[in-house]
């Protein structure tokens, strides 16, 4: 006889694949393996990096002028949508629809073989309540550190006022080591086009925001609007969340809600607030798989989003309903999280 678990199961699997048909999904033949960075293999690490580098010398397909090559396309299309895709119910969507068109054109475009990692800050800040020993920031198998210290530099916090408190970083400045180290930006910061470096100010003031308590906080809210809320954080919130913990602790481009897919961290930072959004998915599975809600605009009228809502992706992948990438074990995702 089936014992409770393997019926919970295979309840799930039935409910999944009427839900799935009903939706018009596709199941996938191949499911590629999301890792934490620091799981990888060093093999597996250089090839990323490489891949990634690989978009970085390819040329731009030209949404914006000053784009230079095909990773300046992906800022590029962050730019343009950032007050489409921020505070809104389409905030988690777009970026998974982001994201996995990020790690398709790096197979279909410079020969990677493999998924896109994540960065599990959490494992960084409850053992050391810090980022900047994380693996993720190794000079030659990670992205590379910190930028050059500029002494109280402040920057964009000039204009934060619900920081009180605030300490500066310890850098500021362009990164100086890694394998980006070397690659200007065209785009950003913000919305202007400027040639410019790389660059960080890790500050590990914001680094609670990142602890494995807050993740347990966040996956315990009961709807998908309060989990959204609650990731997302400021200013839906008073205090900082997941999401903008992040880009605070990491700092310089990551910082700049506009052009913060500037720094490769970006992918992996945001691939772990998606693996967080899918841990959440399952812990009431079939009811959250094809569960979304939410404003469509910051600004009035406002309009509920629904699975048919359209994920815009400009000129880097046709216009898909939210429905199409809820399940990220389905077509056209076709990913799952280790």
């Amino acid at each position: 006889m089936l014992g409770q678990t393997s019926l919970f199961v295979g309840f799930y699997l039935v409910a999944k694949i009427v839900l799935l048909v009903q939706a018009g999904a596709a199941f996938c033949p191949n499911i590629a393996e999301r890792q934490e960075w620091r799981d990888l293999t060093n093999k597996q690490k250089i090839r990323y990096l490489d891949a990634v580098k690989c978009l970085q010398a390819r040329p731009a397909k030209g949404l914006i002028e000053a784009a230079r090559t095909r990773f300046d396309d992906f800022q590029a299309v962050h730019i343009n949508l950032t007050d489409e895709i921020h505070l809104v119910g389409q905030f988690l969507p777009w970026h998974r629809r982001f994201l996995s068109v990020f790690e398709q054109t790096l197979r279909s475009e410079c020969d990677f073989v493999g998924a896109l990692p994540y960065w599990d800050w959490s494992r960084d800040v409850d053992a050391f309540n810090k980022i900047d020993n994380s693996p993720v920031f190794d000079p030659i198998r990670g992205f590379g550190g910190n930028g050059i210290y500029i002494p109280g530099y402040a920057g964009p916090f000039n204009n934060f006022t619900n920081l009180g408190g605030w300490v500066p970083g310890t850098g500021g400045g362009c990164i100086t080591t890694g394998p980006f180290a070397s690659y200007n930006l065209s785009l950003g910061p913000g919305t202007i086009s400027t040639n410019h470096c790389l660059t960080r100010n890790f500050n590990d003031a914001f680094a609670w925001a990142l602890s494995s308590a807050q993740i347990a906080n966040t996956t315990k809210q009961p709807t998908f609007e309060h989990f959204r809320i609650e990731l997302e954080g400021e200013p839906t919130t008073p205090n900082l969340k997941l999401h903008n913990g992040g880009h605070f602790a990491v700092g310089g481009e990551m910082l700049n809600t506009y052009s913060s897919p500037g720094d490769p961290v970006f992918y992996l930072h945001h691939a772990n607030l998606d693996r967080i959004w899918w841990n959440w998915q399952q812990l009431d599975l079939p009811h959250r798989l094809f569960d979304v809600s939410g404003r469509s605009s910051v600004d009035p009228p406002f309009v509920n989003i629904t699975l048919a809502f359209q994920l815009k992706m400009l000129n880097l992948a046709p216009l898909a309903p939210i429905r199409d990438i809820m399940d990220p074990t389905s077509e056209p995702s076709c990913y799952r999280y280790i």
